[in-house]
């Protein structure tokens, strides 16, 4: 079967990791369905045109998902969670939004399942929307499916909110100004993706770290001045905030002994993908018009 006979489904193609994924395995040649919960919205519609085909359904809906996954070669899994606000999920929800995939996927014939974790991921880090994914990791490894787990460092575009201080120049964030952090722009996410369902054999079983450059959290601040002509100035949160938030505090713990800071082989990974963007290629290429921008709304507030 080649490439252009074989279809992906992606989920959350509307979203970040799964947009680029889905980019990329259209870029390489695969046919790709996606499953979305309104066809008629402007990102679904984006994505028909880049020729993408679109299944309407819903994860809770697992008619929904069956249906979608029919014909699949493979699946590129990821489900939103509760570090995500916005979609209203709970741990649970992501929890079994996960096992469901990949077990329609099984009972549906896929070849190849991968899916999306989280860097430096473990059992017992007492953050809420980690553990789910441990719990998926470890139920996609006892059911037999032909799988890769990706475990991506923190996104670039994680910048790009406006939580952080980055827009009003007094930059808080999870790592000491001296310590390093890795980090990965969503794009390469999709391109790896797309490389490890063209080389199954390479991955299949396997699970990869995967981040596109290390940084100390002097460099994010510096890094992004430079590349904007802004002054900013750069902290980790401070323990009244932490005092308050047990999920923020449990992150920069996590951060500071080195399980969340990441330790992915870059340059083994470059091997793998050379295109891989360092912070500095990330910020040239997409991060310092939206971080501008971000500084605009800062200002117009």
């Amino acid at each position: 079967m080649t490439k252009r006979d074989a279809m992906v489904l992606v989920l959350g193609a509307t979203g970040q990791q799964g947009g680029a994924a889905a980019a990329a395995l259209r870029g390489d040649g695969w046919r790709v369905r996606a499953l979305v919960r309104d066809p008629e919205s402007p990102k679904a519609r984006a994505l028909a045109a880049a020729g993408v085909e679109l299944a309407r359904g819903d994860l809770r809906d697992r008619a929904s998902l069956e249906a979608a996954l029919r014909g699949a070669h493979g699946v590129f899994s990821v489900q939103p969670s509760s570090g995500q606000p916005e979609y209203g999920v709970s741990d649970d929800d992501e929890e079994r939004f996960g096992v469901t995939v990949a077990d329609a996927a099984r009972a549906a014939g896929v070849k190849h399942l991968v899916y999306t974790s989280v860097a430096g991921l473990a059992a017992g880090t007492g953050v809420g929307h980690f553990e789910s994914k441990w719990r998926i990791e470890e139920h996609i490894r006892a059911s037999g499916i032909a799988a890769t787990i990706l475990r991506p460092a923190t996104f670039m575009e994680i910048f790009l909110m406006p939580h952080f201080g980055l827009a009003q120049g007094a930059m808080v964030f999870f790592v000491a100004p001296g310590r390093t952090m890795q980090f990965i722009a969503v794009e390469d996410i999709g391109a790896i993706a797309a490389h490890v369902f063209a080389e199954p054999a390479a991955h299949v079983g396997k699970t990869l770290e995967i981040a596109g450059d290390t940084v100390t959290g002097n460099d994010i601040a510096s890094k992004i001045a430079r590349a904007t002509s802004r002054s900013i100035s750069y902290a980790q949160f401070p323990p009244a905030i932490l005092t308050q938030n047990d999920t923020l505090r449990r992150l920069v713990e996590l951060v500071d002994d080195g399980a969340l800071a990441g330790t992915t082989d870059i340059g083994a990974l470059r091997k793998i993908h050379p295109g891989l963007l360092t912070f500095d290629a990330w910020l040239e290429k997409r991060g310092k018009a939206a971080i501008t921008r971000l500084f605009e709304l800062g200002q117009a507030g």
